[in-house]
């Protein structure tokens, strides 16, 4: 167990990270990766084993955990989700803890710990409210498939006799693993959960928590903290491979010949280029505007700008673009920089110095196409932290004036506190530009006009994931523009990945099998118990 009383504070403590495999714990070995603090800089633990038998940890979920989690309803598996997330809720303080280490803020805890604990939730109230007491799944109604009415039809969906392998991104160590997972055992099917290295000590603790509690069978949740190793090329057709990064690696991942060749389900969710658009109403002075320029703050500095769902491409009506510029250069230097433990910090540091160099790299090829307006990497204020020895970074806004002659600001994401302001001539042309990012998690909406709304939905819907429309009627209760809900669909189209996550019910359907059945009335009955 992770030592919390040295961790990142002895100089001379390094945690060694463990992997969960086939019922036991394995250390790293001499082939590990060392992992730094993004507060100091500090060597605060290392990761990774070259040695794992992932032969053994795939035979293991098939053969005991899966077997286990399908002898239990829908039902039981709901109330086992709500059941970890209790367990989990009882032992939040541990993993804020940790978590300041990877650069996170007590807010951007509540968006991981506290989120991902919350879809847990969601998921088992509706794994006991939308699904039956049951094994089979029914998915629609019955078709009458003769005259009679003796020989009819109908869809069922039955739980995957495989595993499923969660690759995780490093910005949300809990709310990753825990948006996959809650689906994944509620369809009644194991998994294997990979954490990004950088902040995998997060992960492990959680992980260990779940474990320590005794409410999961045996088999039905295995750690992998470092490389996998061979154990994509020994999945079969009853698999599953969940991944959550850039789309550089899921292009490597899932055009991999073994997963082409033997058709393995590859579920994506990609980091995209998201845009917000400020409505044509909604002009300086009306609260639609400031309504804006907070959603853009927001984005750009909750988890240091480290988000899929990040604002990435602000379009603003010509005439506005000074003015939103005045006012987010106005609201960023509010932001307080620091020592994410401090309560007074409002943006902590990115999770690693190598994501620092990637995400200036990248702010450098934007500002061929746009100019900086305000942030400058070179001279910032850091409260309680060392700007050199921590990953941290200001907020960089840049402006592009000449959005339809640029190609960078559409195709190249920095992942972090960077978002361009563009301007646009009518709503066609925000719709366009917005659908120049070839696909993406969610685009927002500031506006009041159903009209703007309605022409946005039907010439935008079809390039994005999401679309998040709010103006002052639903600004007091909405979740915000970042935010996916495990009610509703994540995911996007295109460059985003291509795949759906949560969505309720519809996330629980990646793990198992819709299967057409046709039979006599009374056999269908005897399938469906219904």
């Amino acid at each position: 167990m992770l030592d919390l009383t040295r961790f990142e504070t002895d100089p001379d403590h390094v945690h060694d990270v463990q992997s969960f495999a086939a019922g036991e714990w394995i250390g790293p070995d001499a082939a590990a990766r060392d992992i730094h603090s993004a507060v100091t800089g500090q060597r605060i633990a290392r990761a990774g084993n070259g040695a794992l038998d992932t032969e053994a940890m795939l035979r293991h979920a098939r053969n005991v955990g899966g077997p286990a989690l399908r002898a239990m309803t829908f039902h039981q598996r709901a109330k086992l989700v709500k059941a970890l997330a209790l367990h989990l809720g009882q032992h939040k303080d541990q993993l804020y803890a940790v978590s300041f280490a990877t650069g996170a803020t007590q807010k951007d805890h509540l968006i991981d710990i506290d989120g991902g604990i919350g879809t847990m939730f969601v998921f088992a109230s509706k794994g006991r409210r939308e699904m039956p007491d049951d094994h089979v799944y029914l998915d629609g109604g019955v078709e009458q498939l003769s005259r009679n009415g003796t020989f009819l039809g109908q869809h069922i969906c039955t739980p995957l006799q495989g595993v499923a392998v969660h690759i995780n991104a490093f910005n949300f160590p809990v709310w990753g693993m825990l948006e996959k997972l809650a689906p994944t055992l509620l369809a009644g099917v194991p998994a294997i959960v990979k954490p990004a290295t950088a902040s995998c000590y997060v992960t492990e603790l959680a992980v260990r928590f779940m474990l320590e509690s005794g409410l999961l069978p045996d088999g039905a949740l295995q750690l992998v903290s470092g490389g996998l190793g061979d154990m994509l090329d020994r999945l079969t057709v009853q698999d599953v491979v969940s991944f959550t990064g850039s789309a550089e690696t899921a292009l490597k991942l899932r055009s991999a010949p073994h997963i082409l060749a033997n058709s393995i389900r590859f579920i994506a969710e990609q980091d995209s280029l998201n845009a917000s658009i400020l409505g044509p109403d909604a002009a300086p002075g009306t609260p639609e505007f400031d309504l804006f320029i907070k959603e853009v703050t927001r984005e750009m500095t909750t988890k240091a700008g480290q988000k899929c769902t990040a604002i990435r491409r602000i379009i603003a009506p010509d005439p506005h673009v000074p003015a939103v510029i005045d006012a987010l250069q106005a609201s960023l230097a509010k932001t307080t920089i620091g020592n994410p433990k401090d309560s007074a910090t409002r943006m902590g540091a990115l999770v690693s110095a190598s994501q620092k160099a990637d995400v200036l790299a990248k702010a450098n090829q934007i500002g061929a196409e746009a100019e900086r307006v305000f942030g400058n990497p070179d001279r910032f204020e850091v409260h309680g932290a060392s700007a050199e020895a921590g990953a941290f970074l200001p907020p960089m806004l840049f402006h592009c004036a000449d959005p339809d002659r640029a190609t960078t600001v559409h195709e190249v994401e920095a992942f972090g506190p960077v978002s361009t302001v563009m301007p646009y001539r009518d709503l066609d042309h925000a719709i366009q530009l917005a659908n120049r990012g070839h696909g993406s998690l969610v685009t927002s909406v500031i506006t009041r006009d159903g009209d703007v709304a309605r022409t946005v939905a039907m010439g935008a819907g079809a390039y994005h994931g999401r679309l998040y429309f709010n103006n002052r009627n639903s600004m007091g209760e909405s979740t915000g523009h970042g935010s996916p809900l495990p009610h509703m669909v994540h995911g996007g189209p295109g460059r985003a990945g291509g795949g759906e996550e949560m969505g309720g019910v519809r996330g629980v359907m990646h793990y198992m099998q819709r299967t057409a059945i046709q039979g006599s009335p009374d056999l269908l009955t005897a399938i469906g118990r219904k």
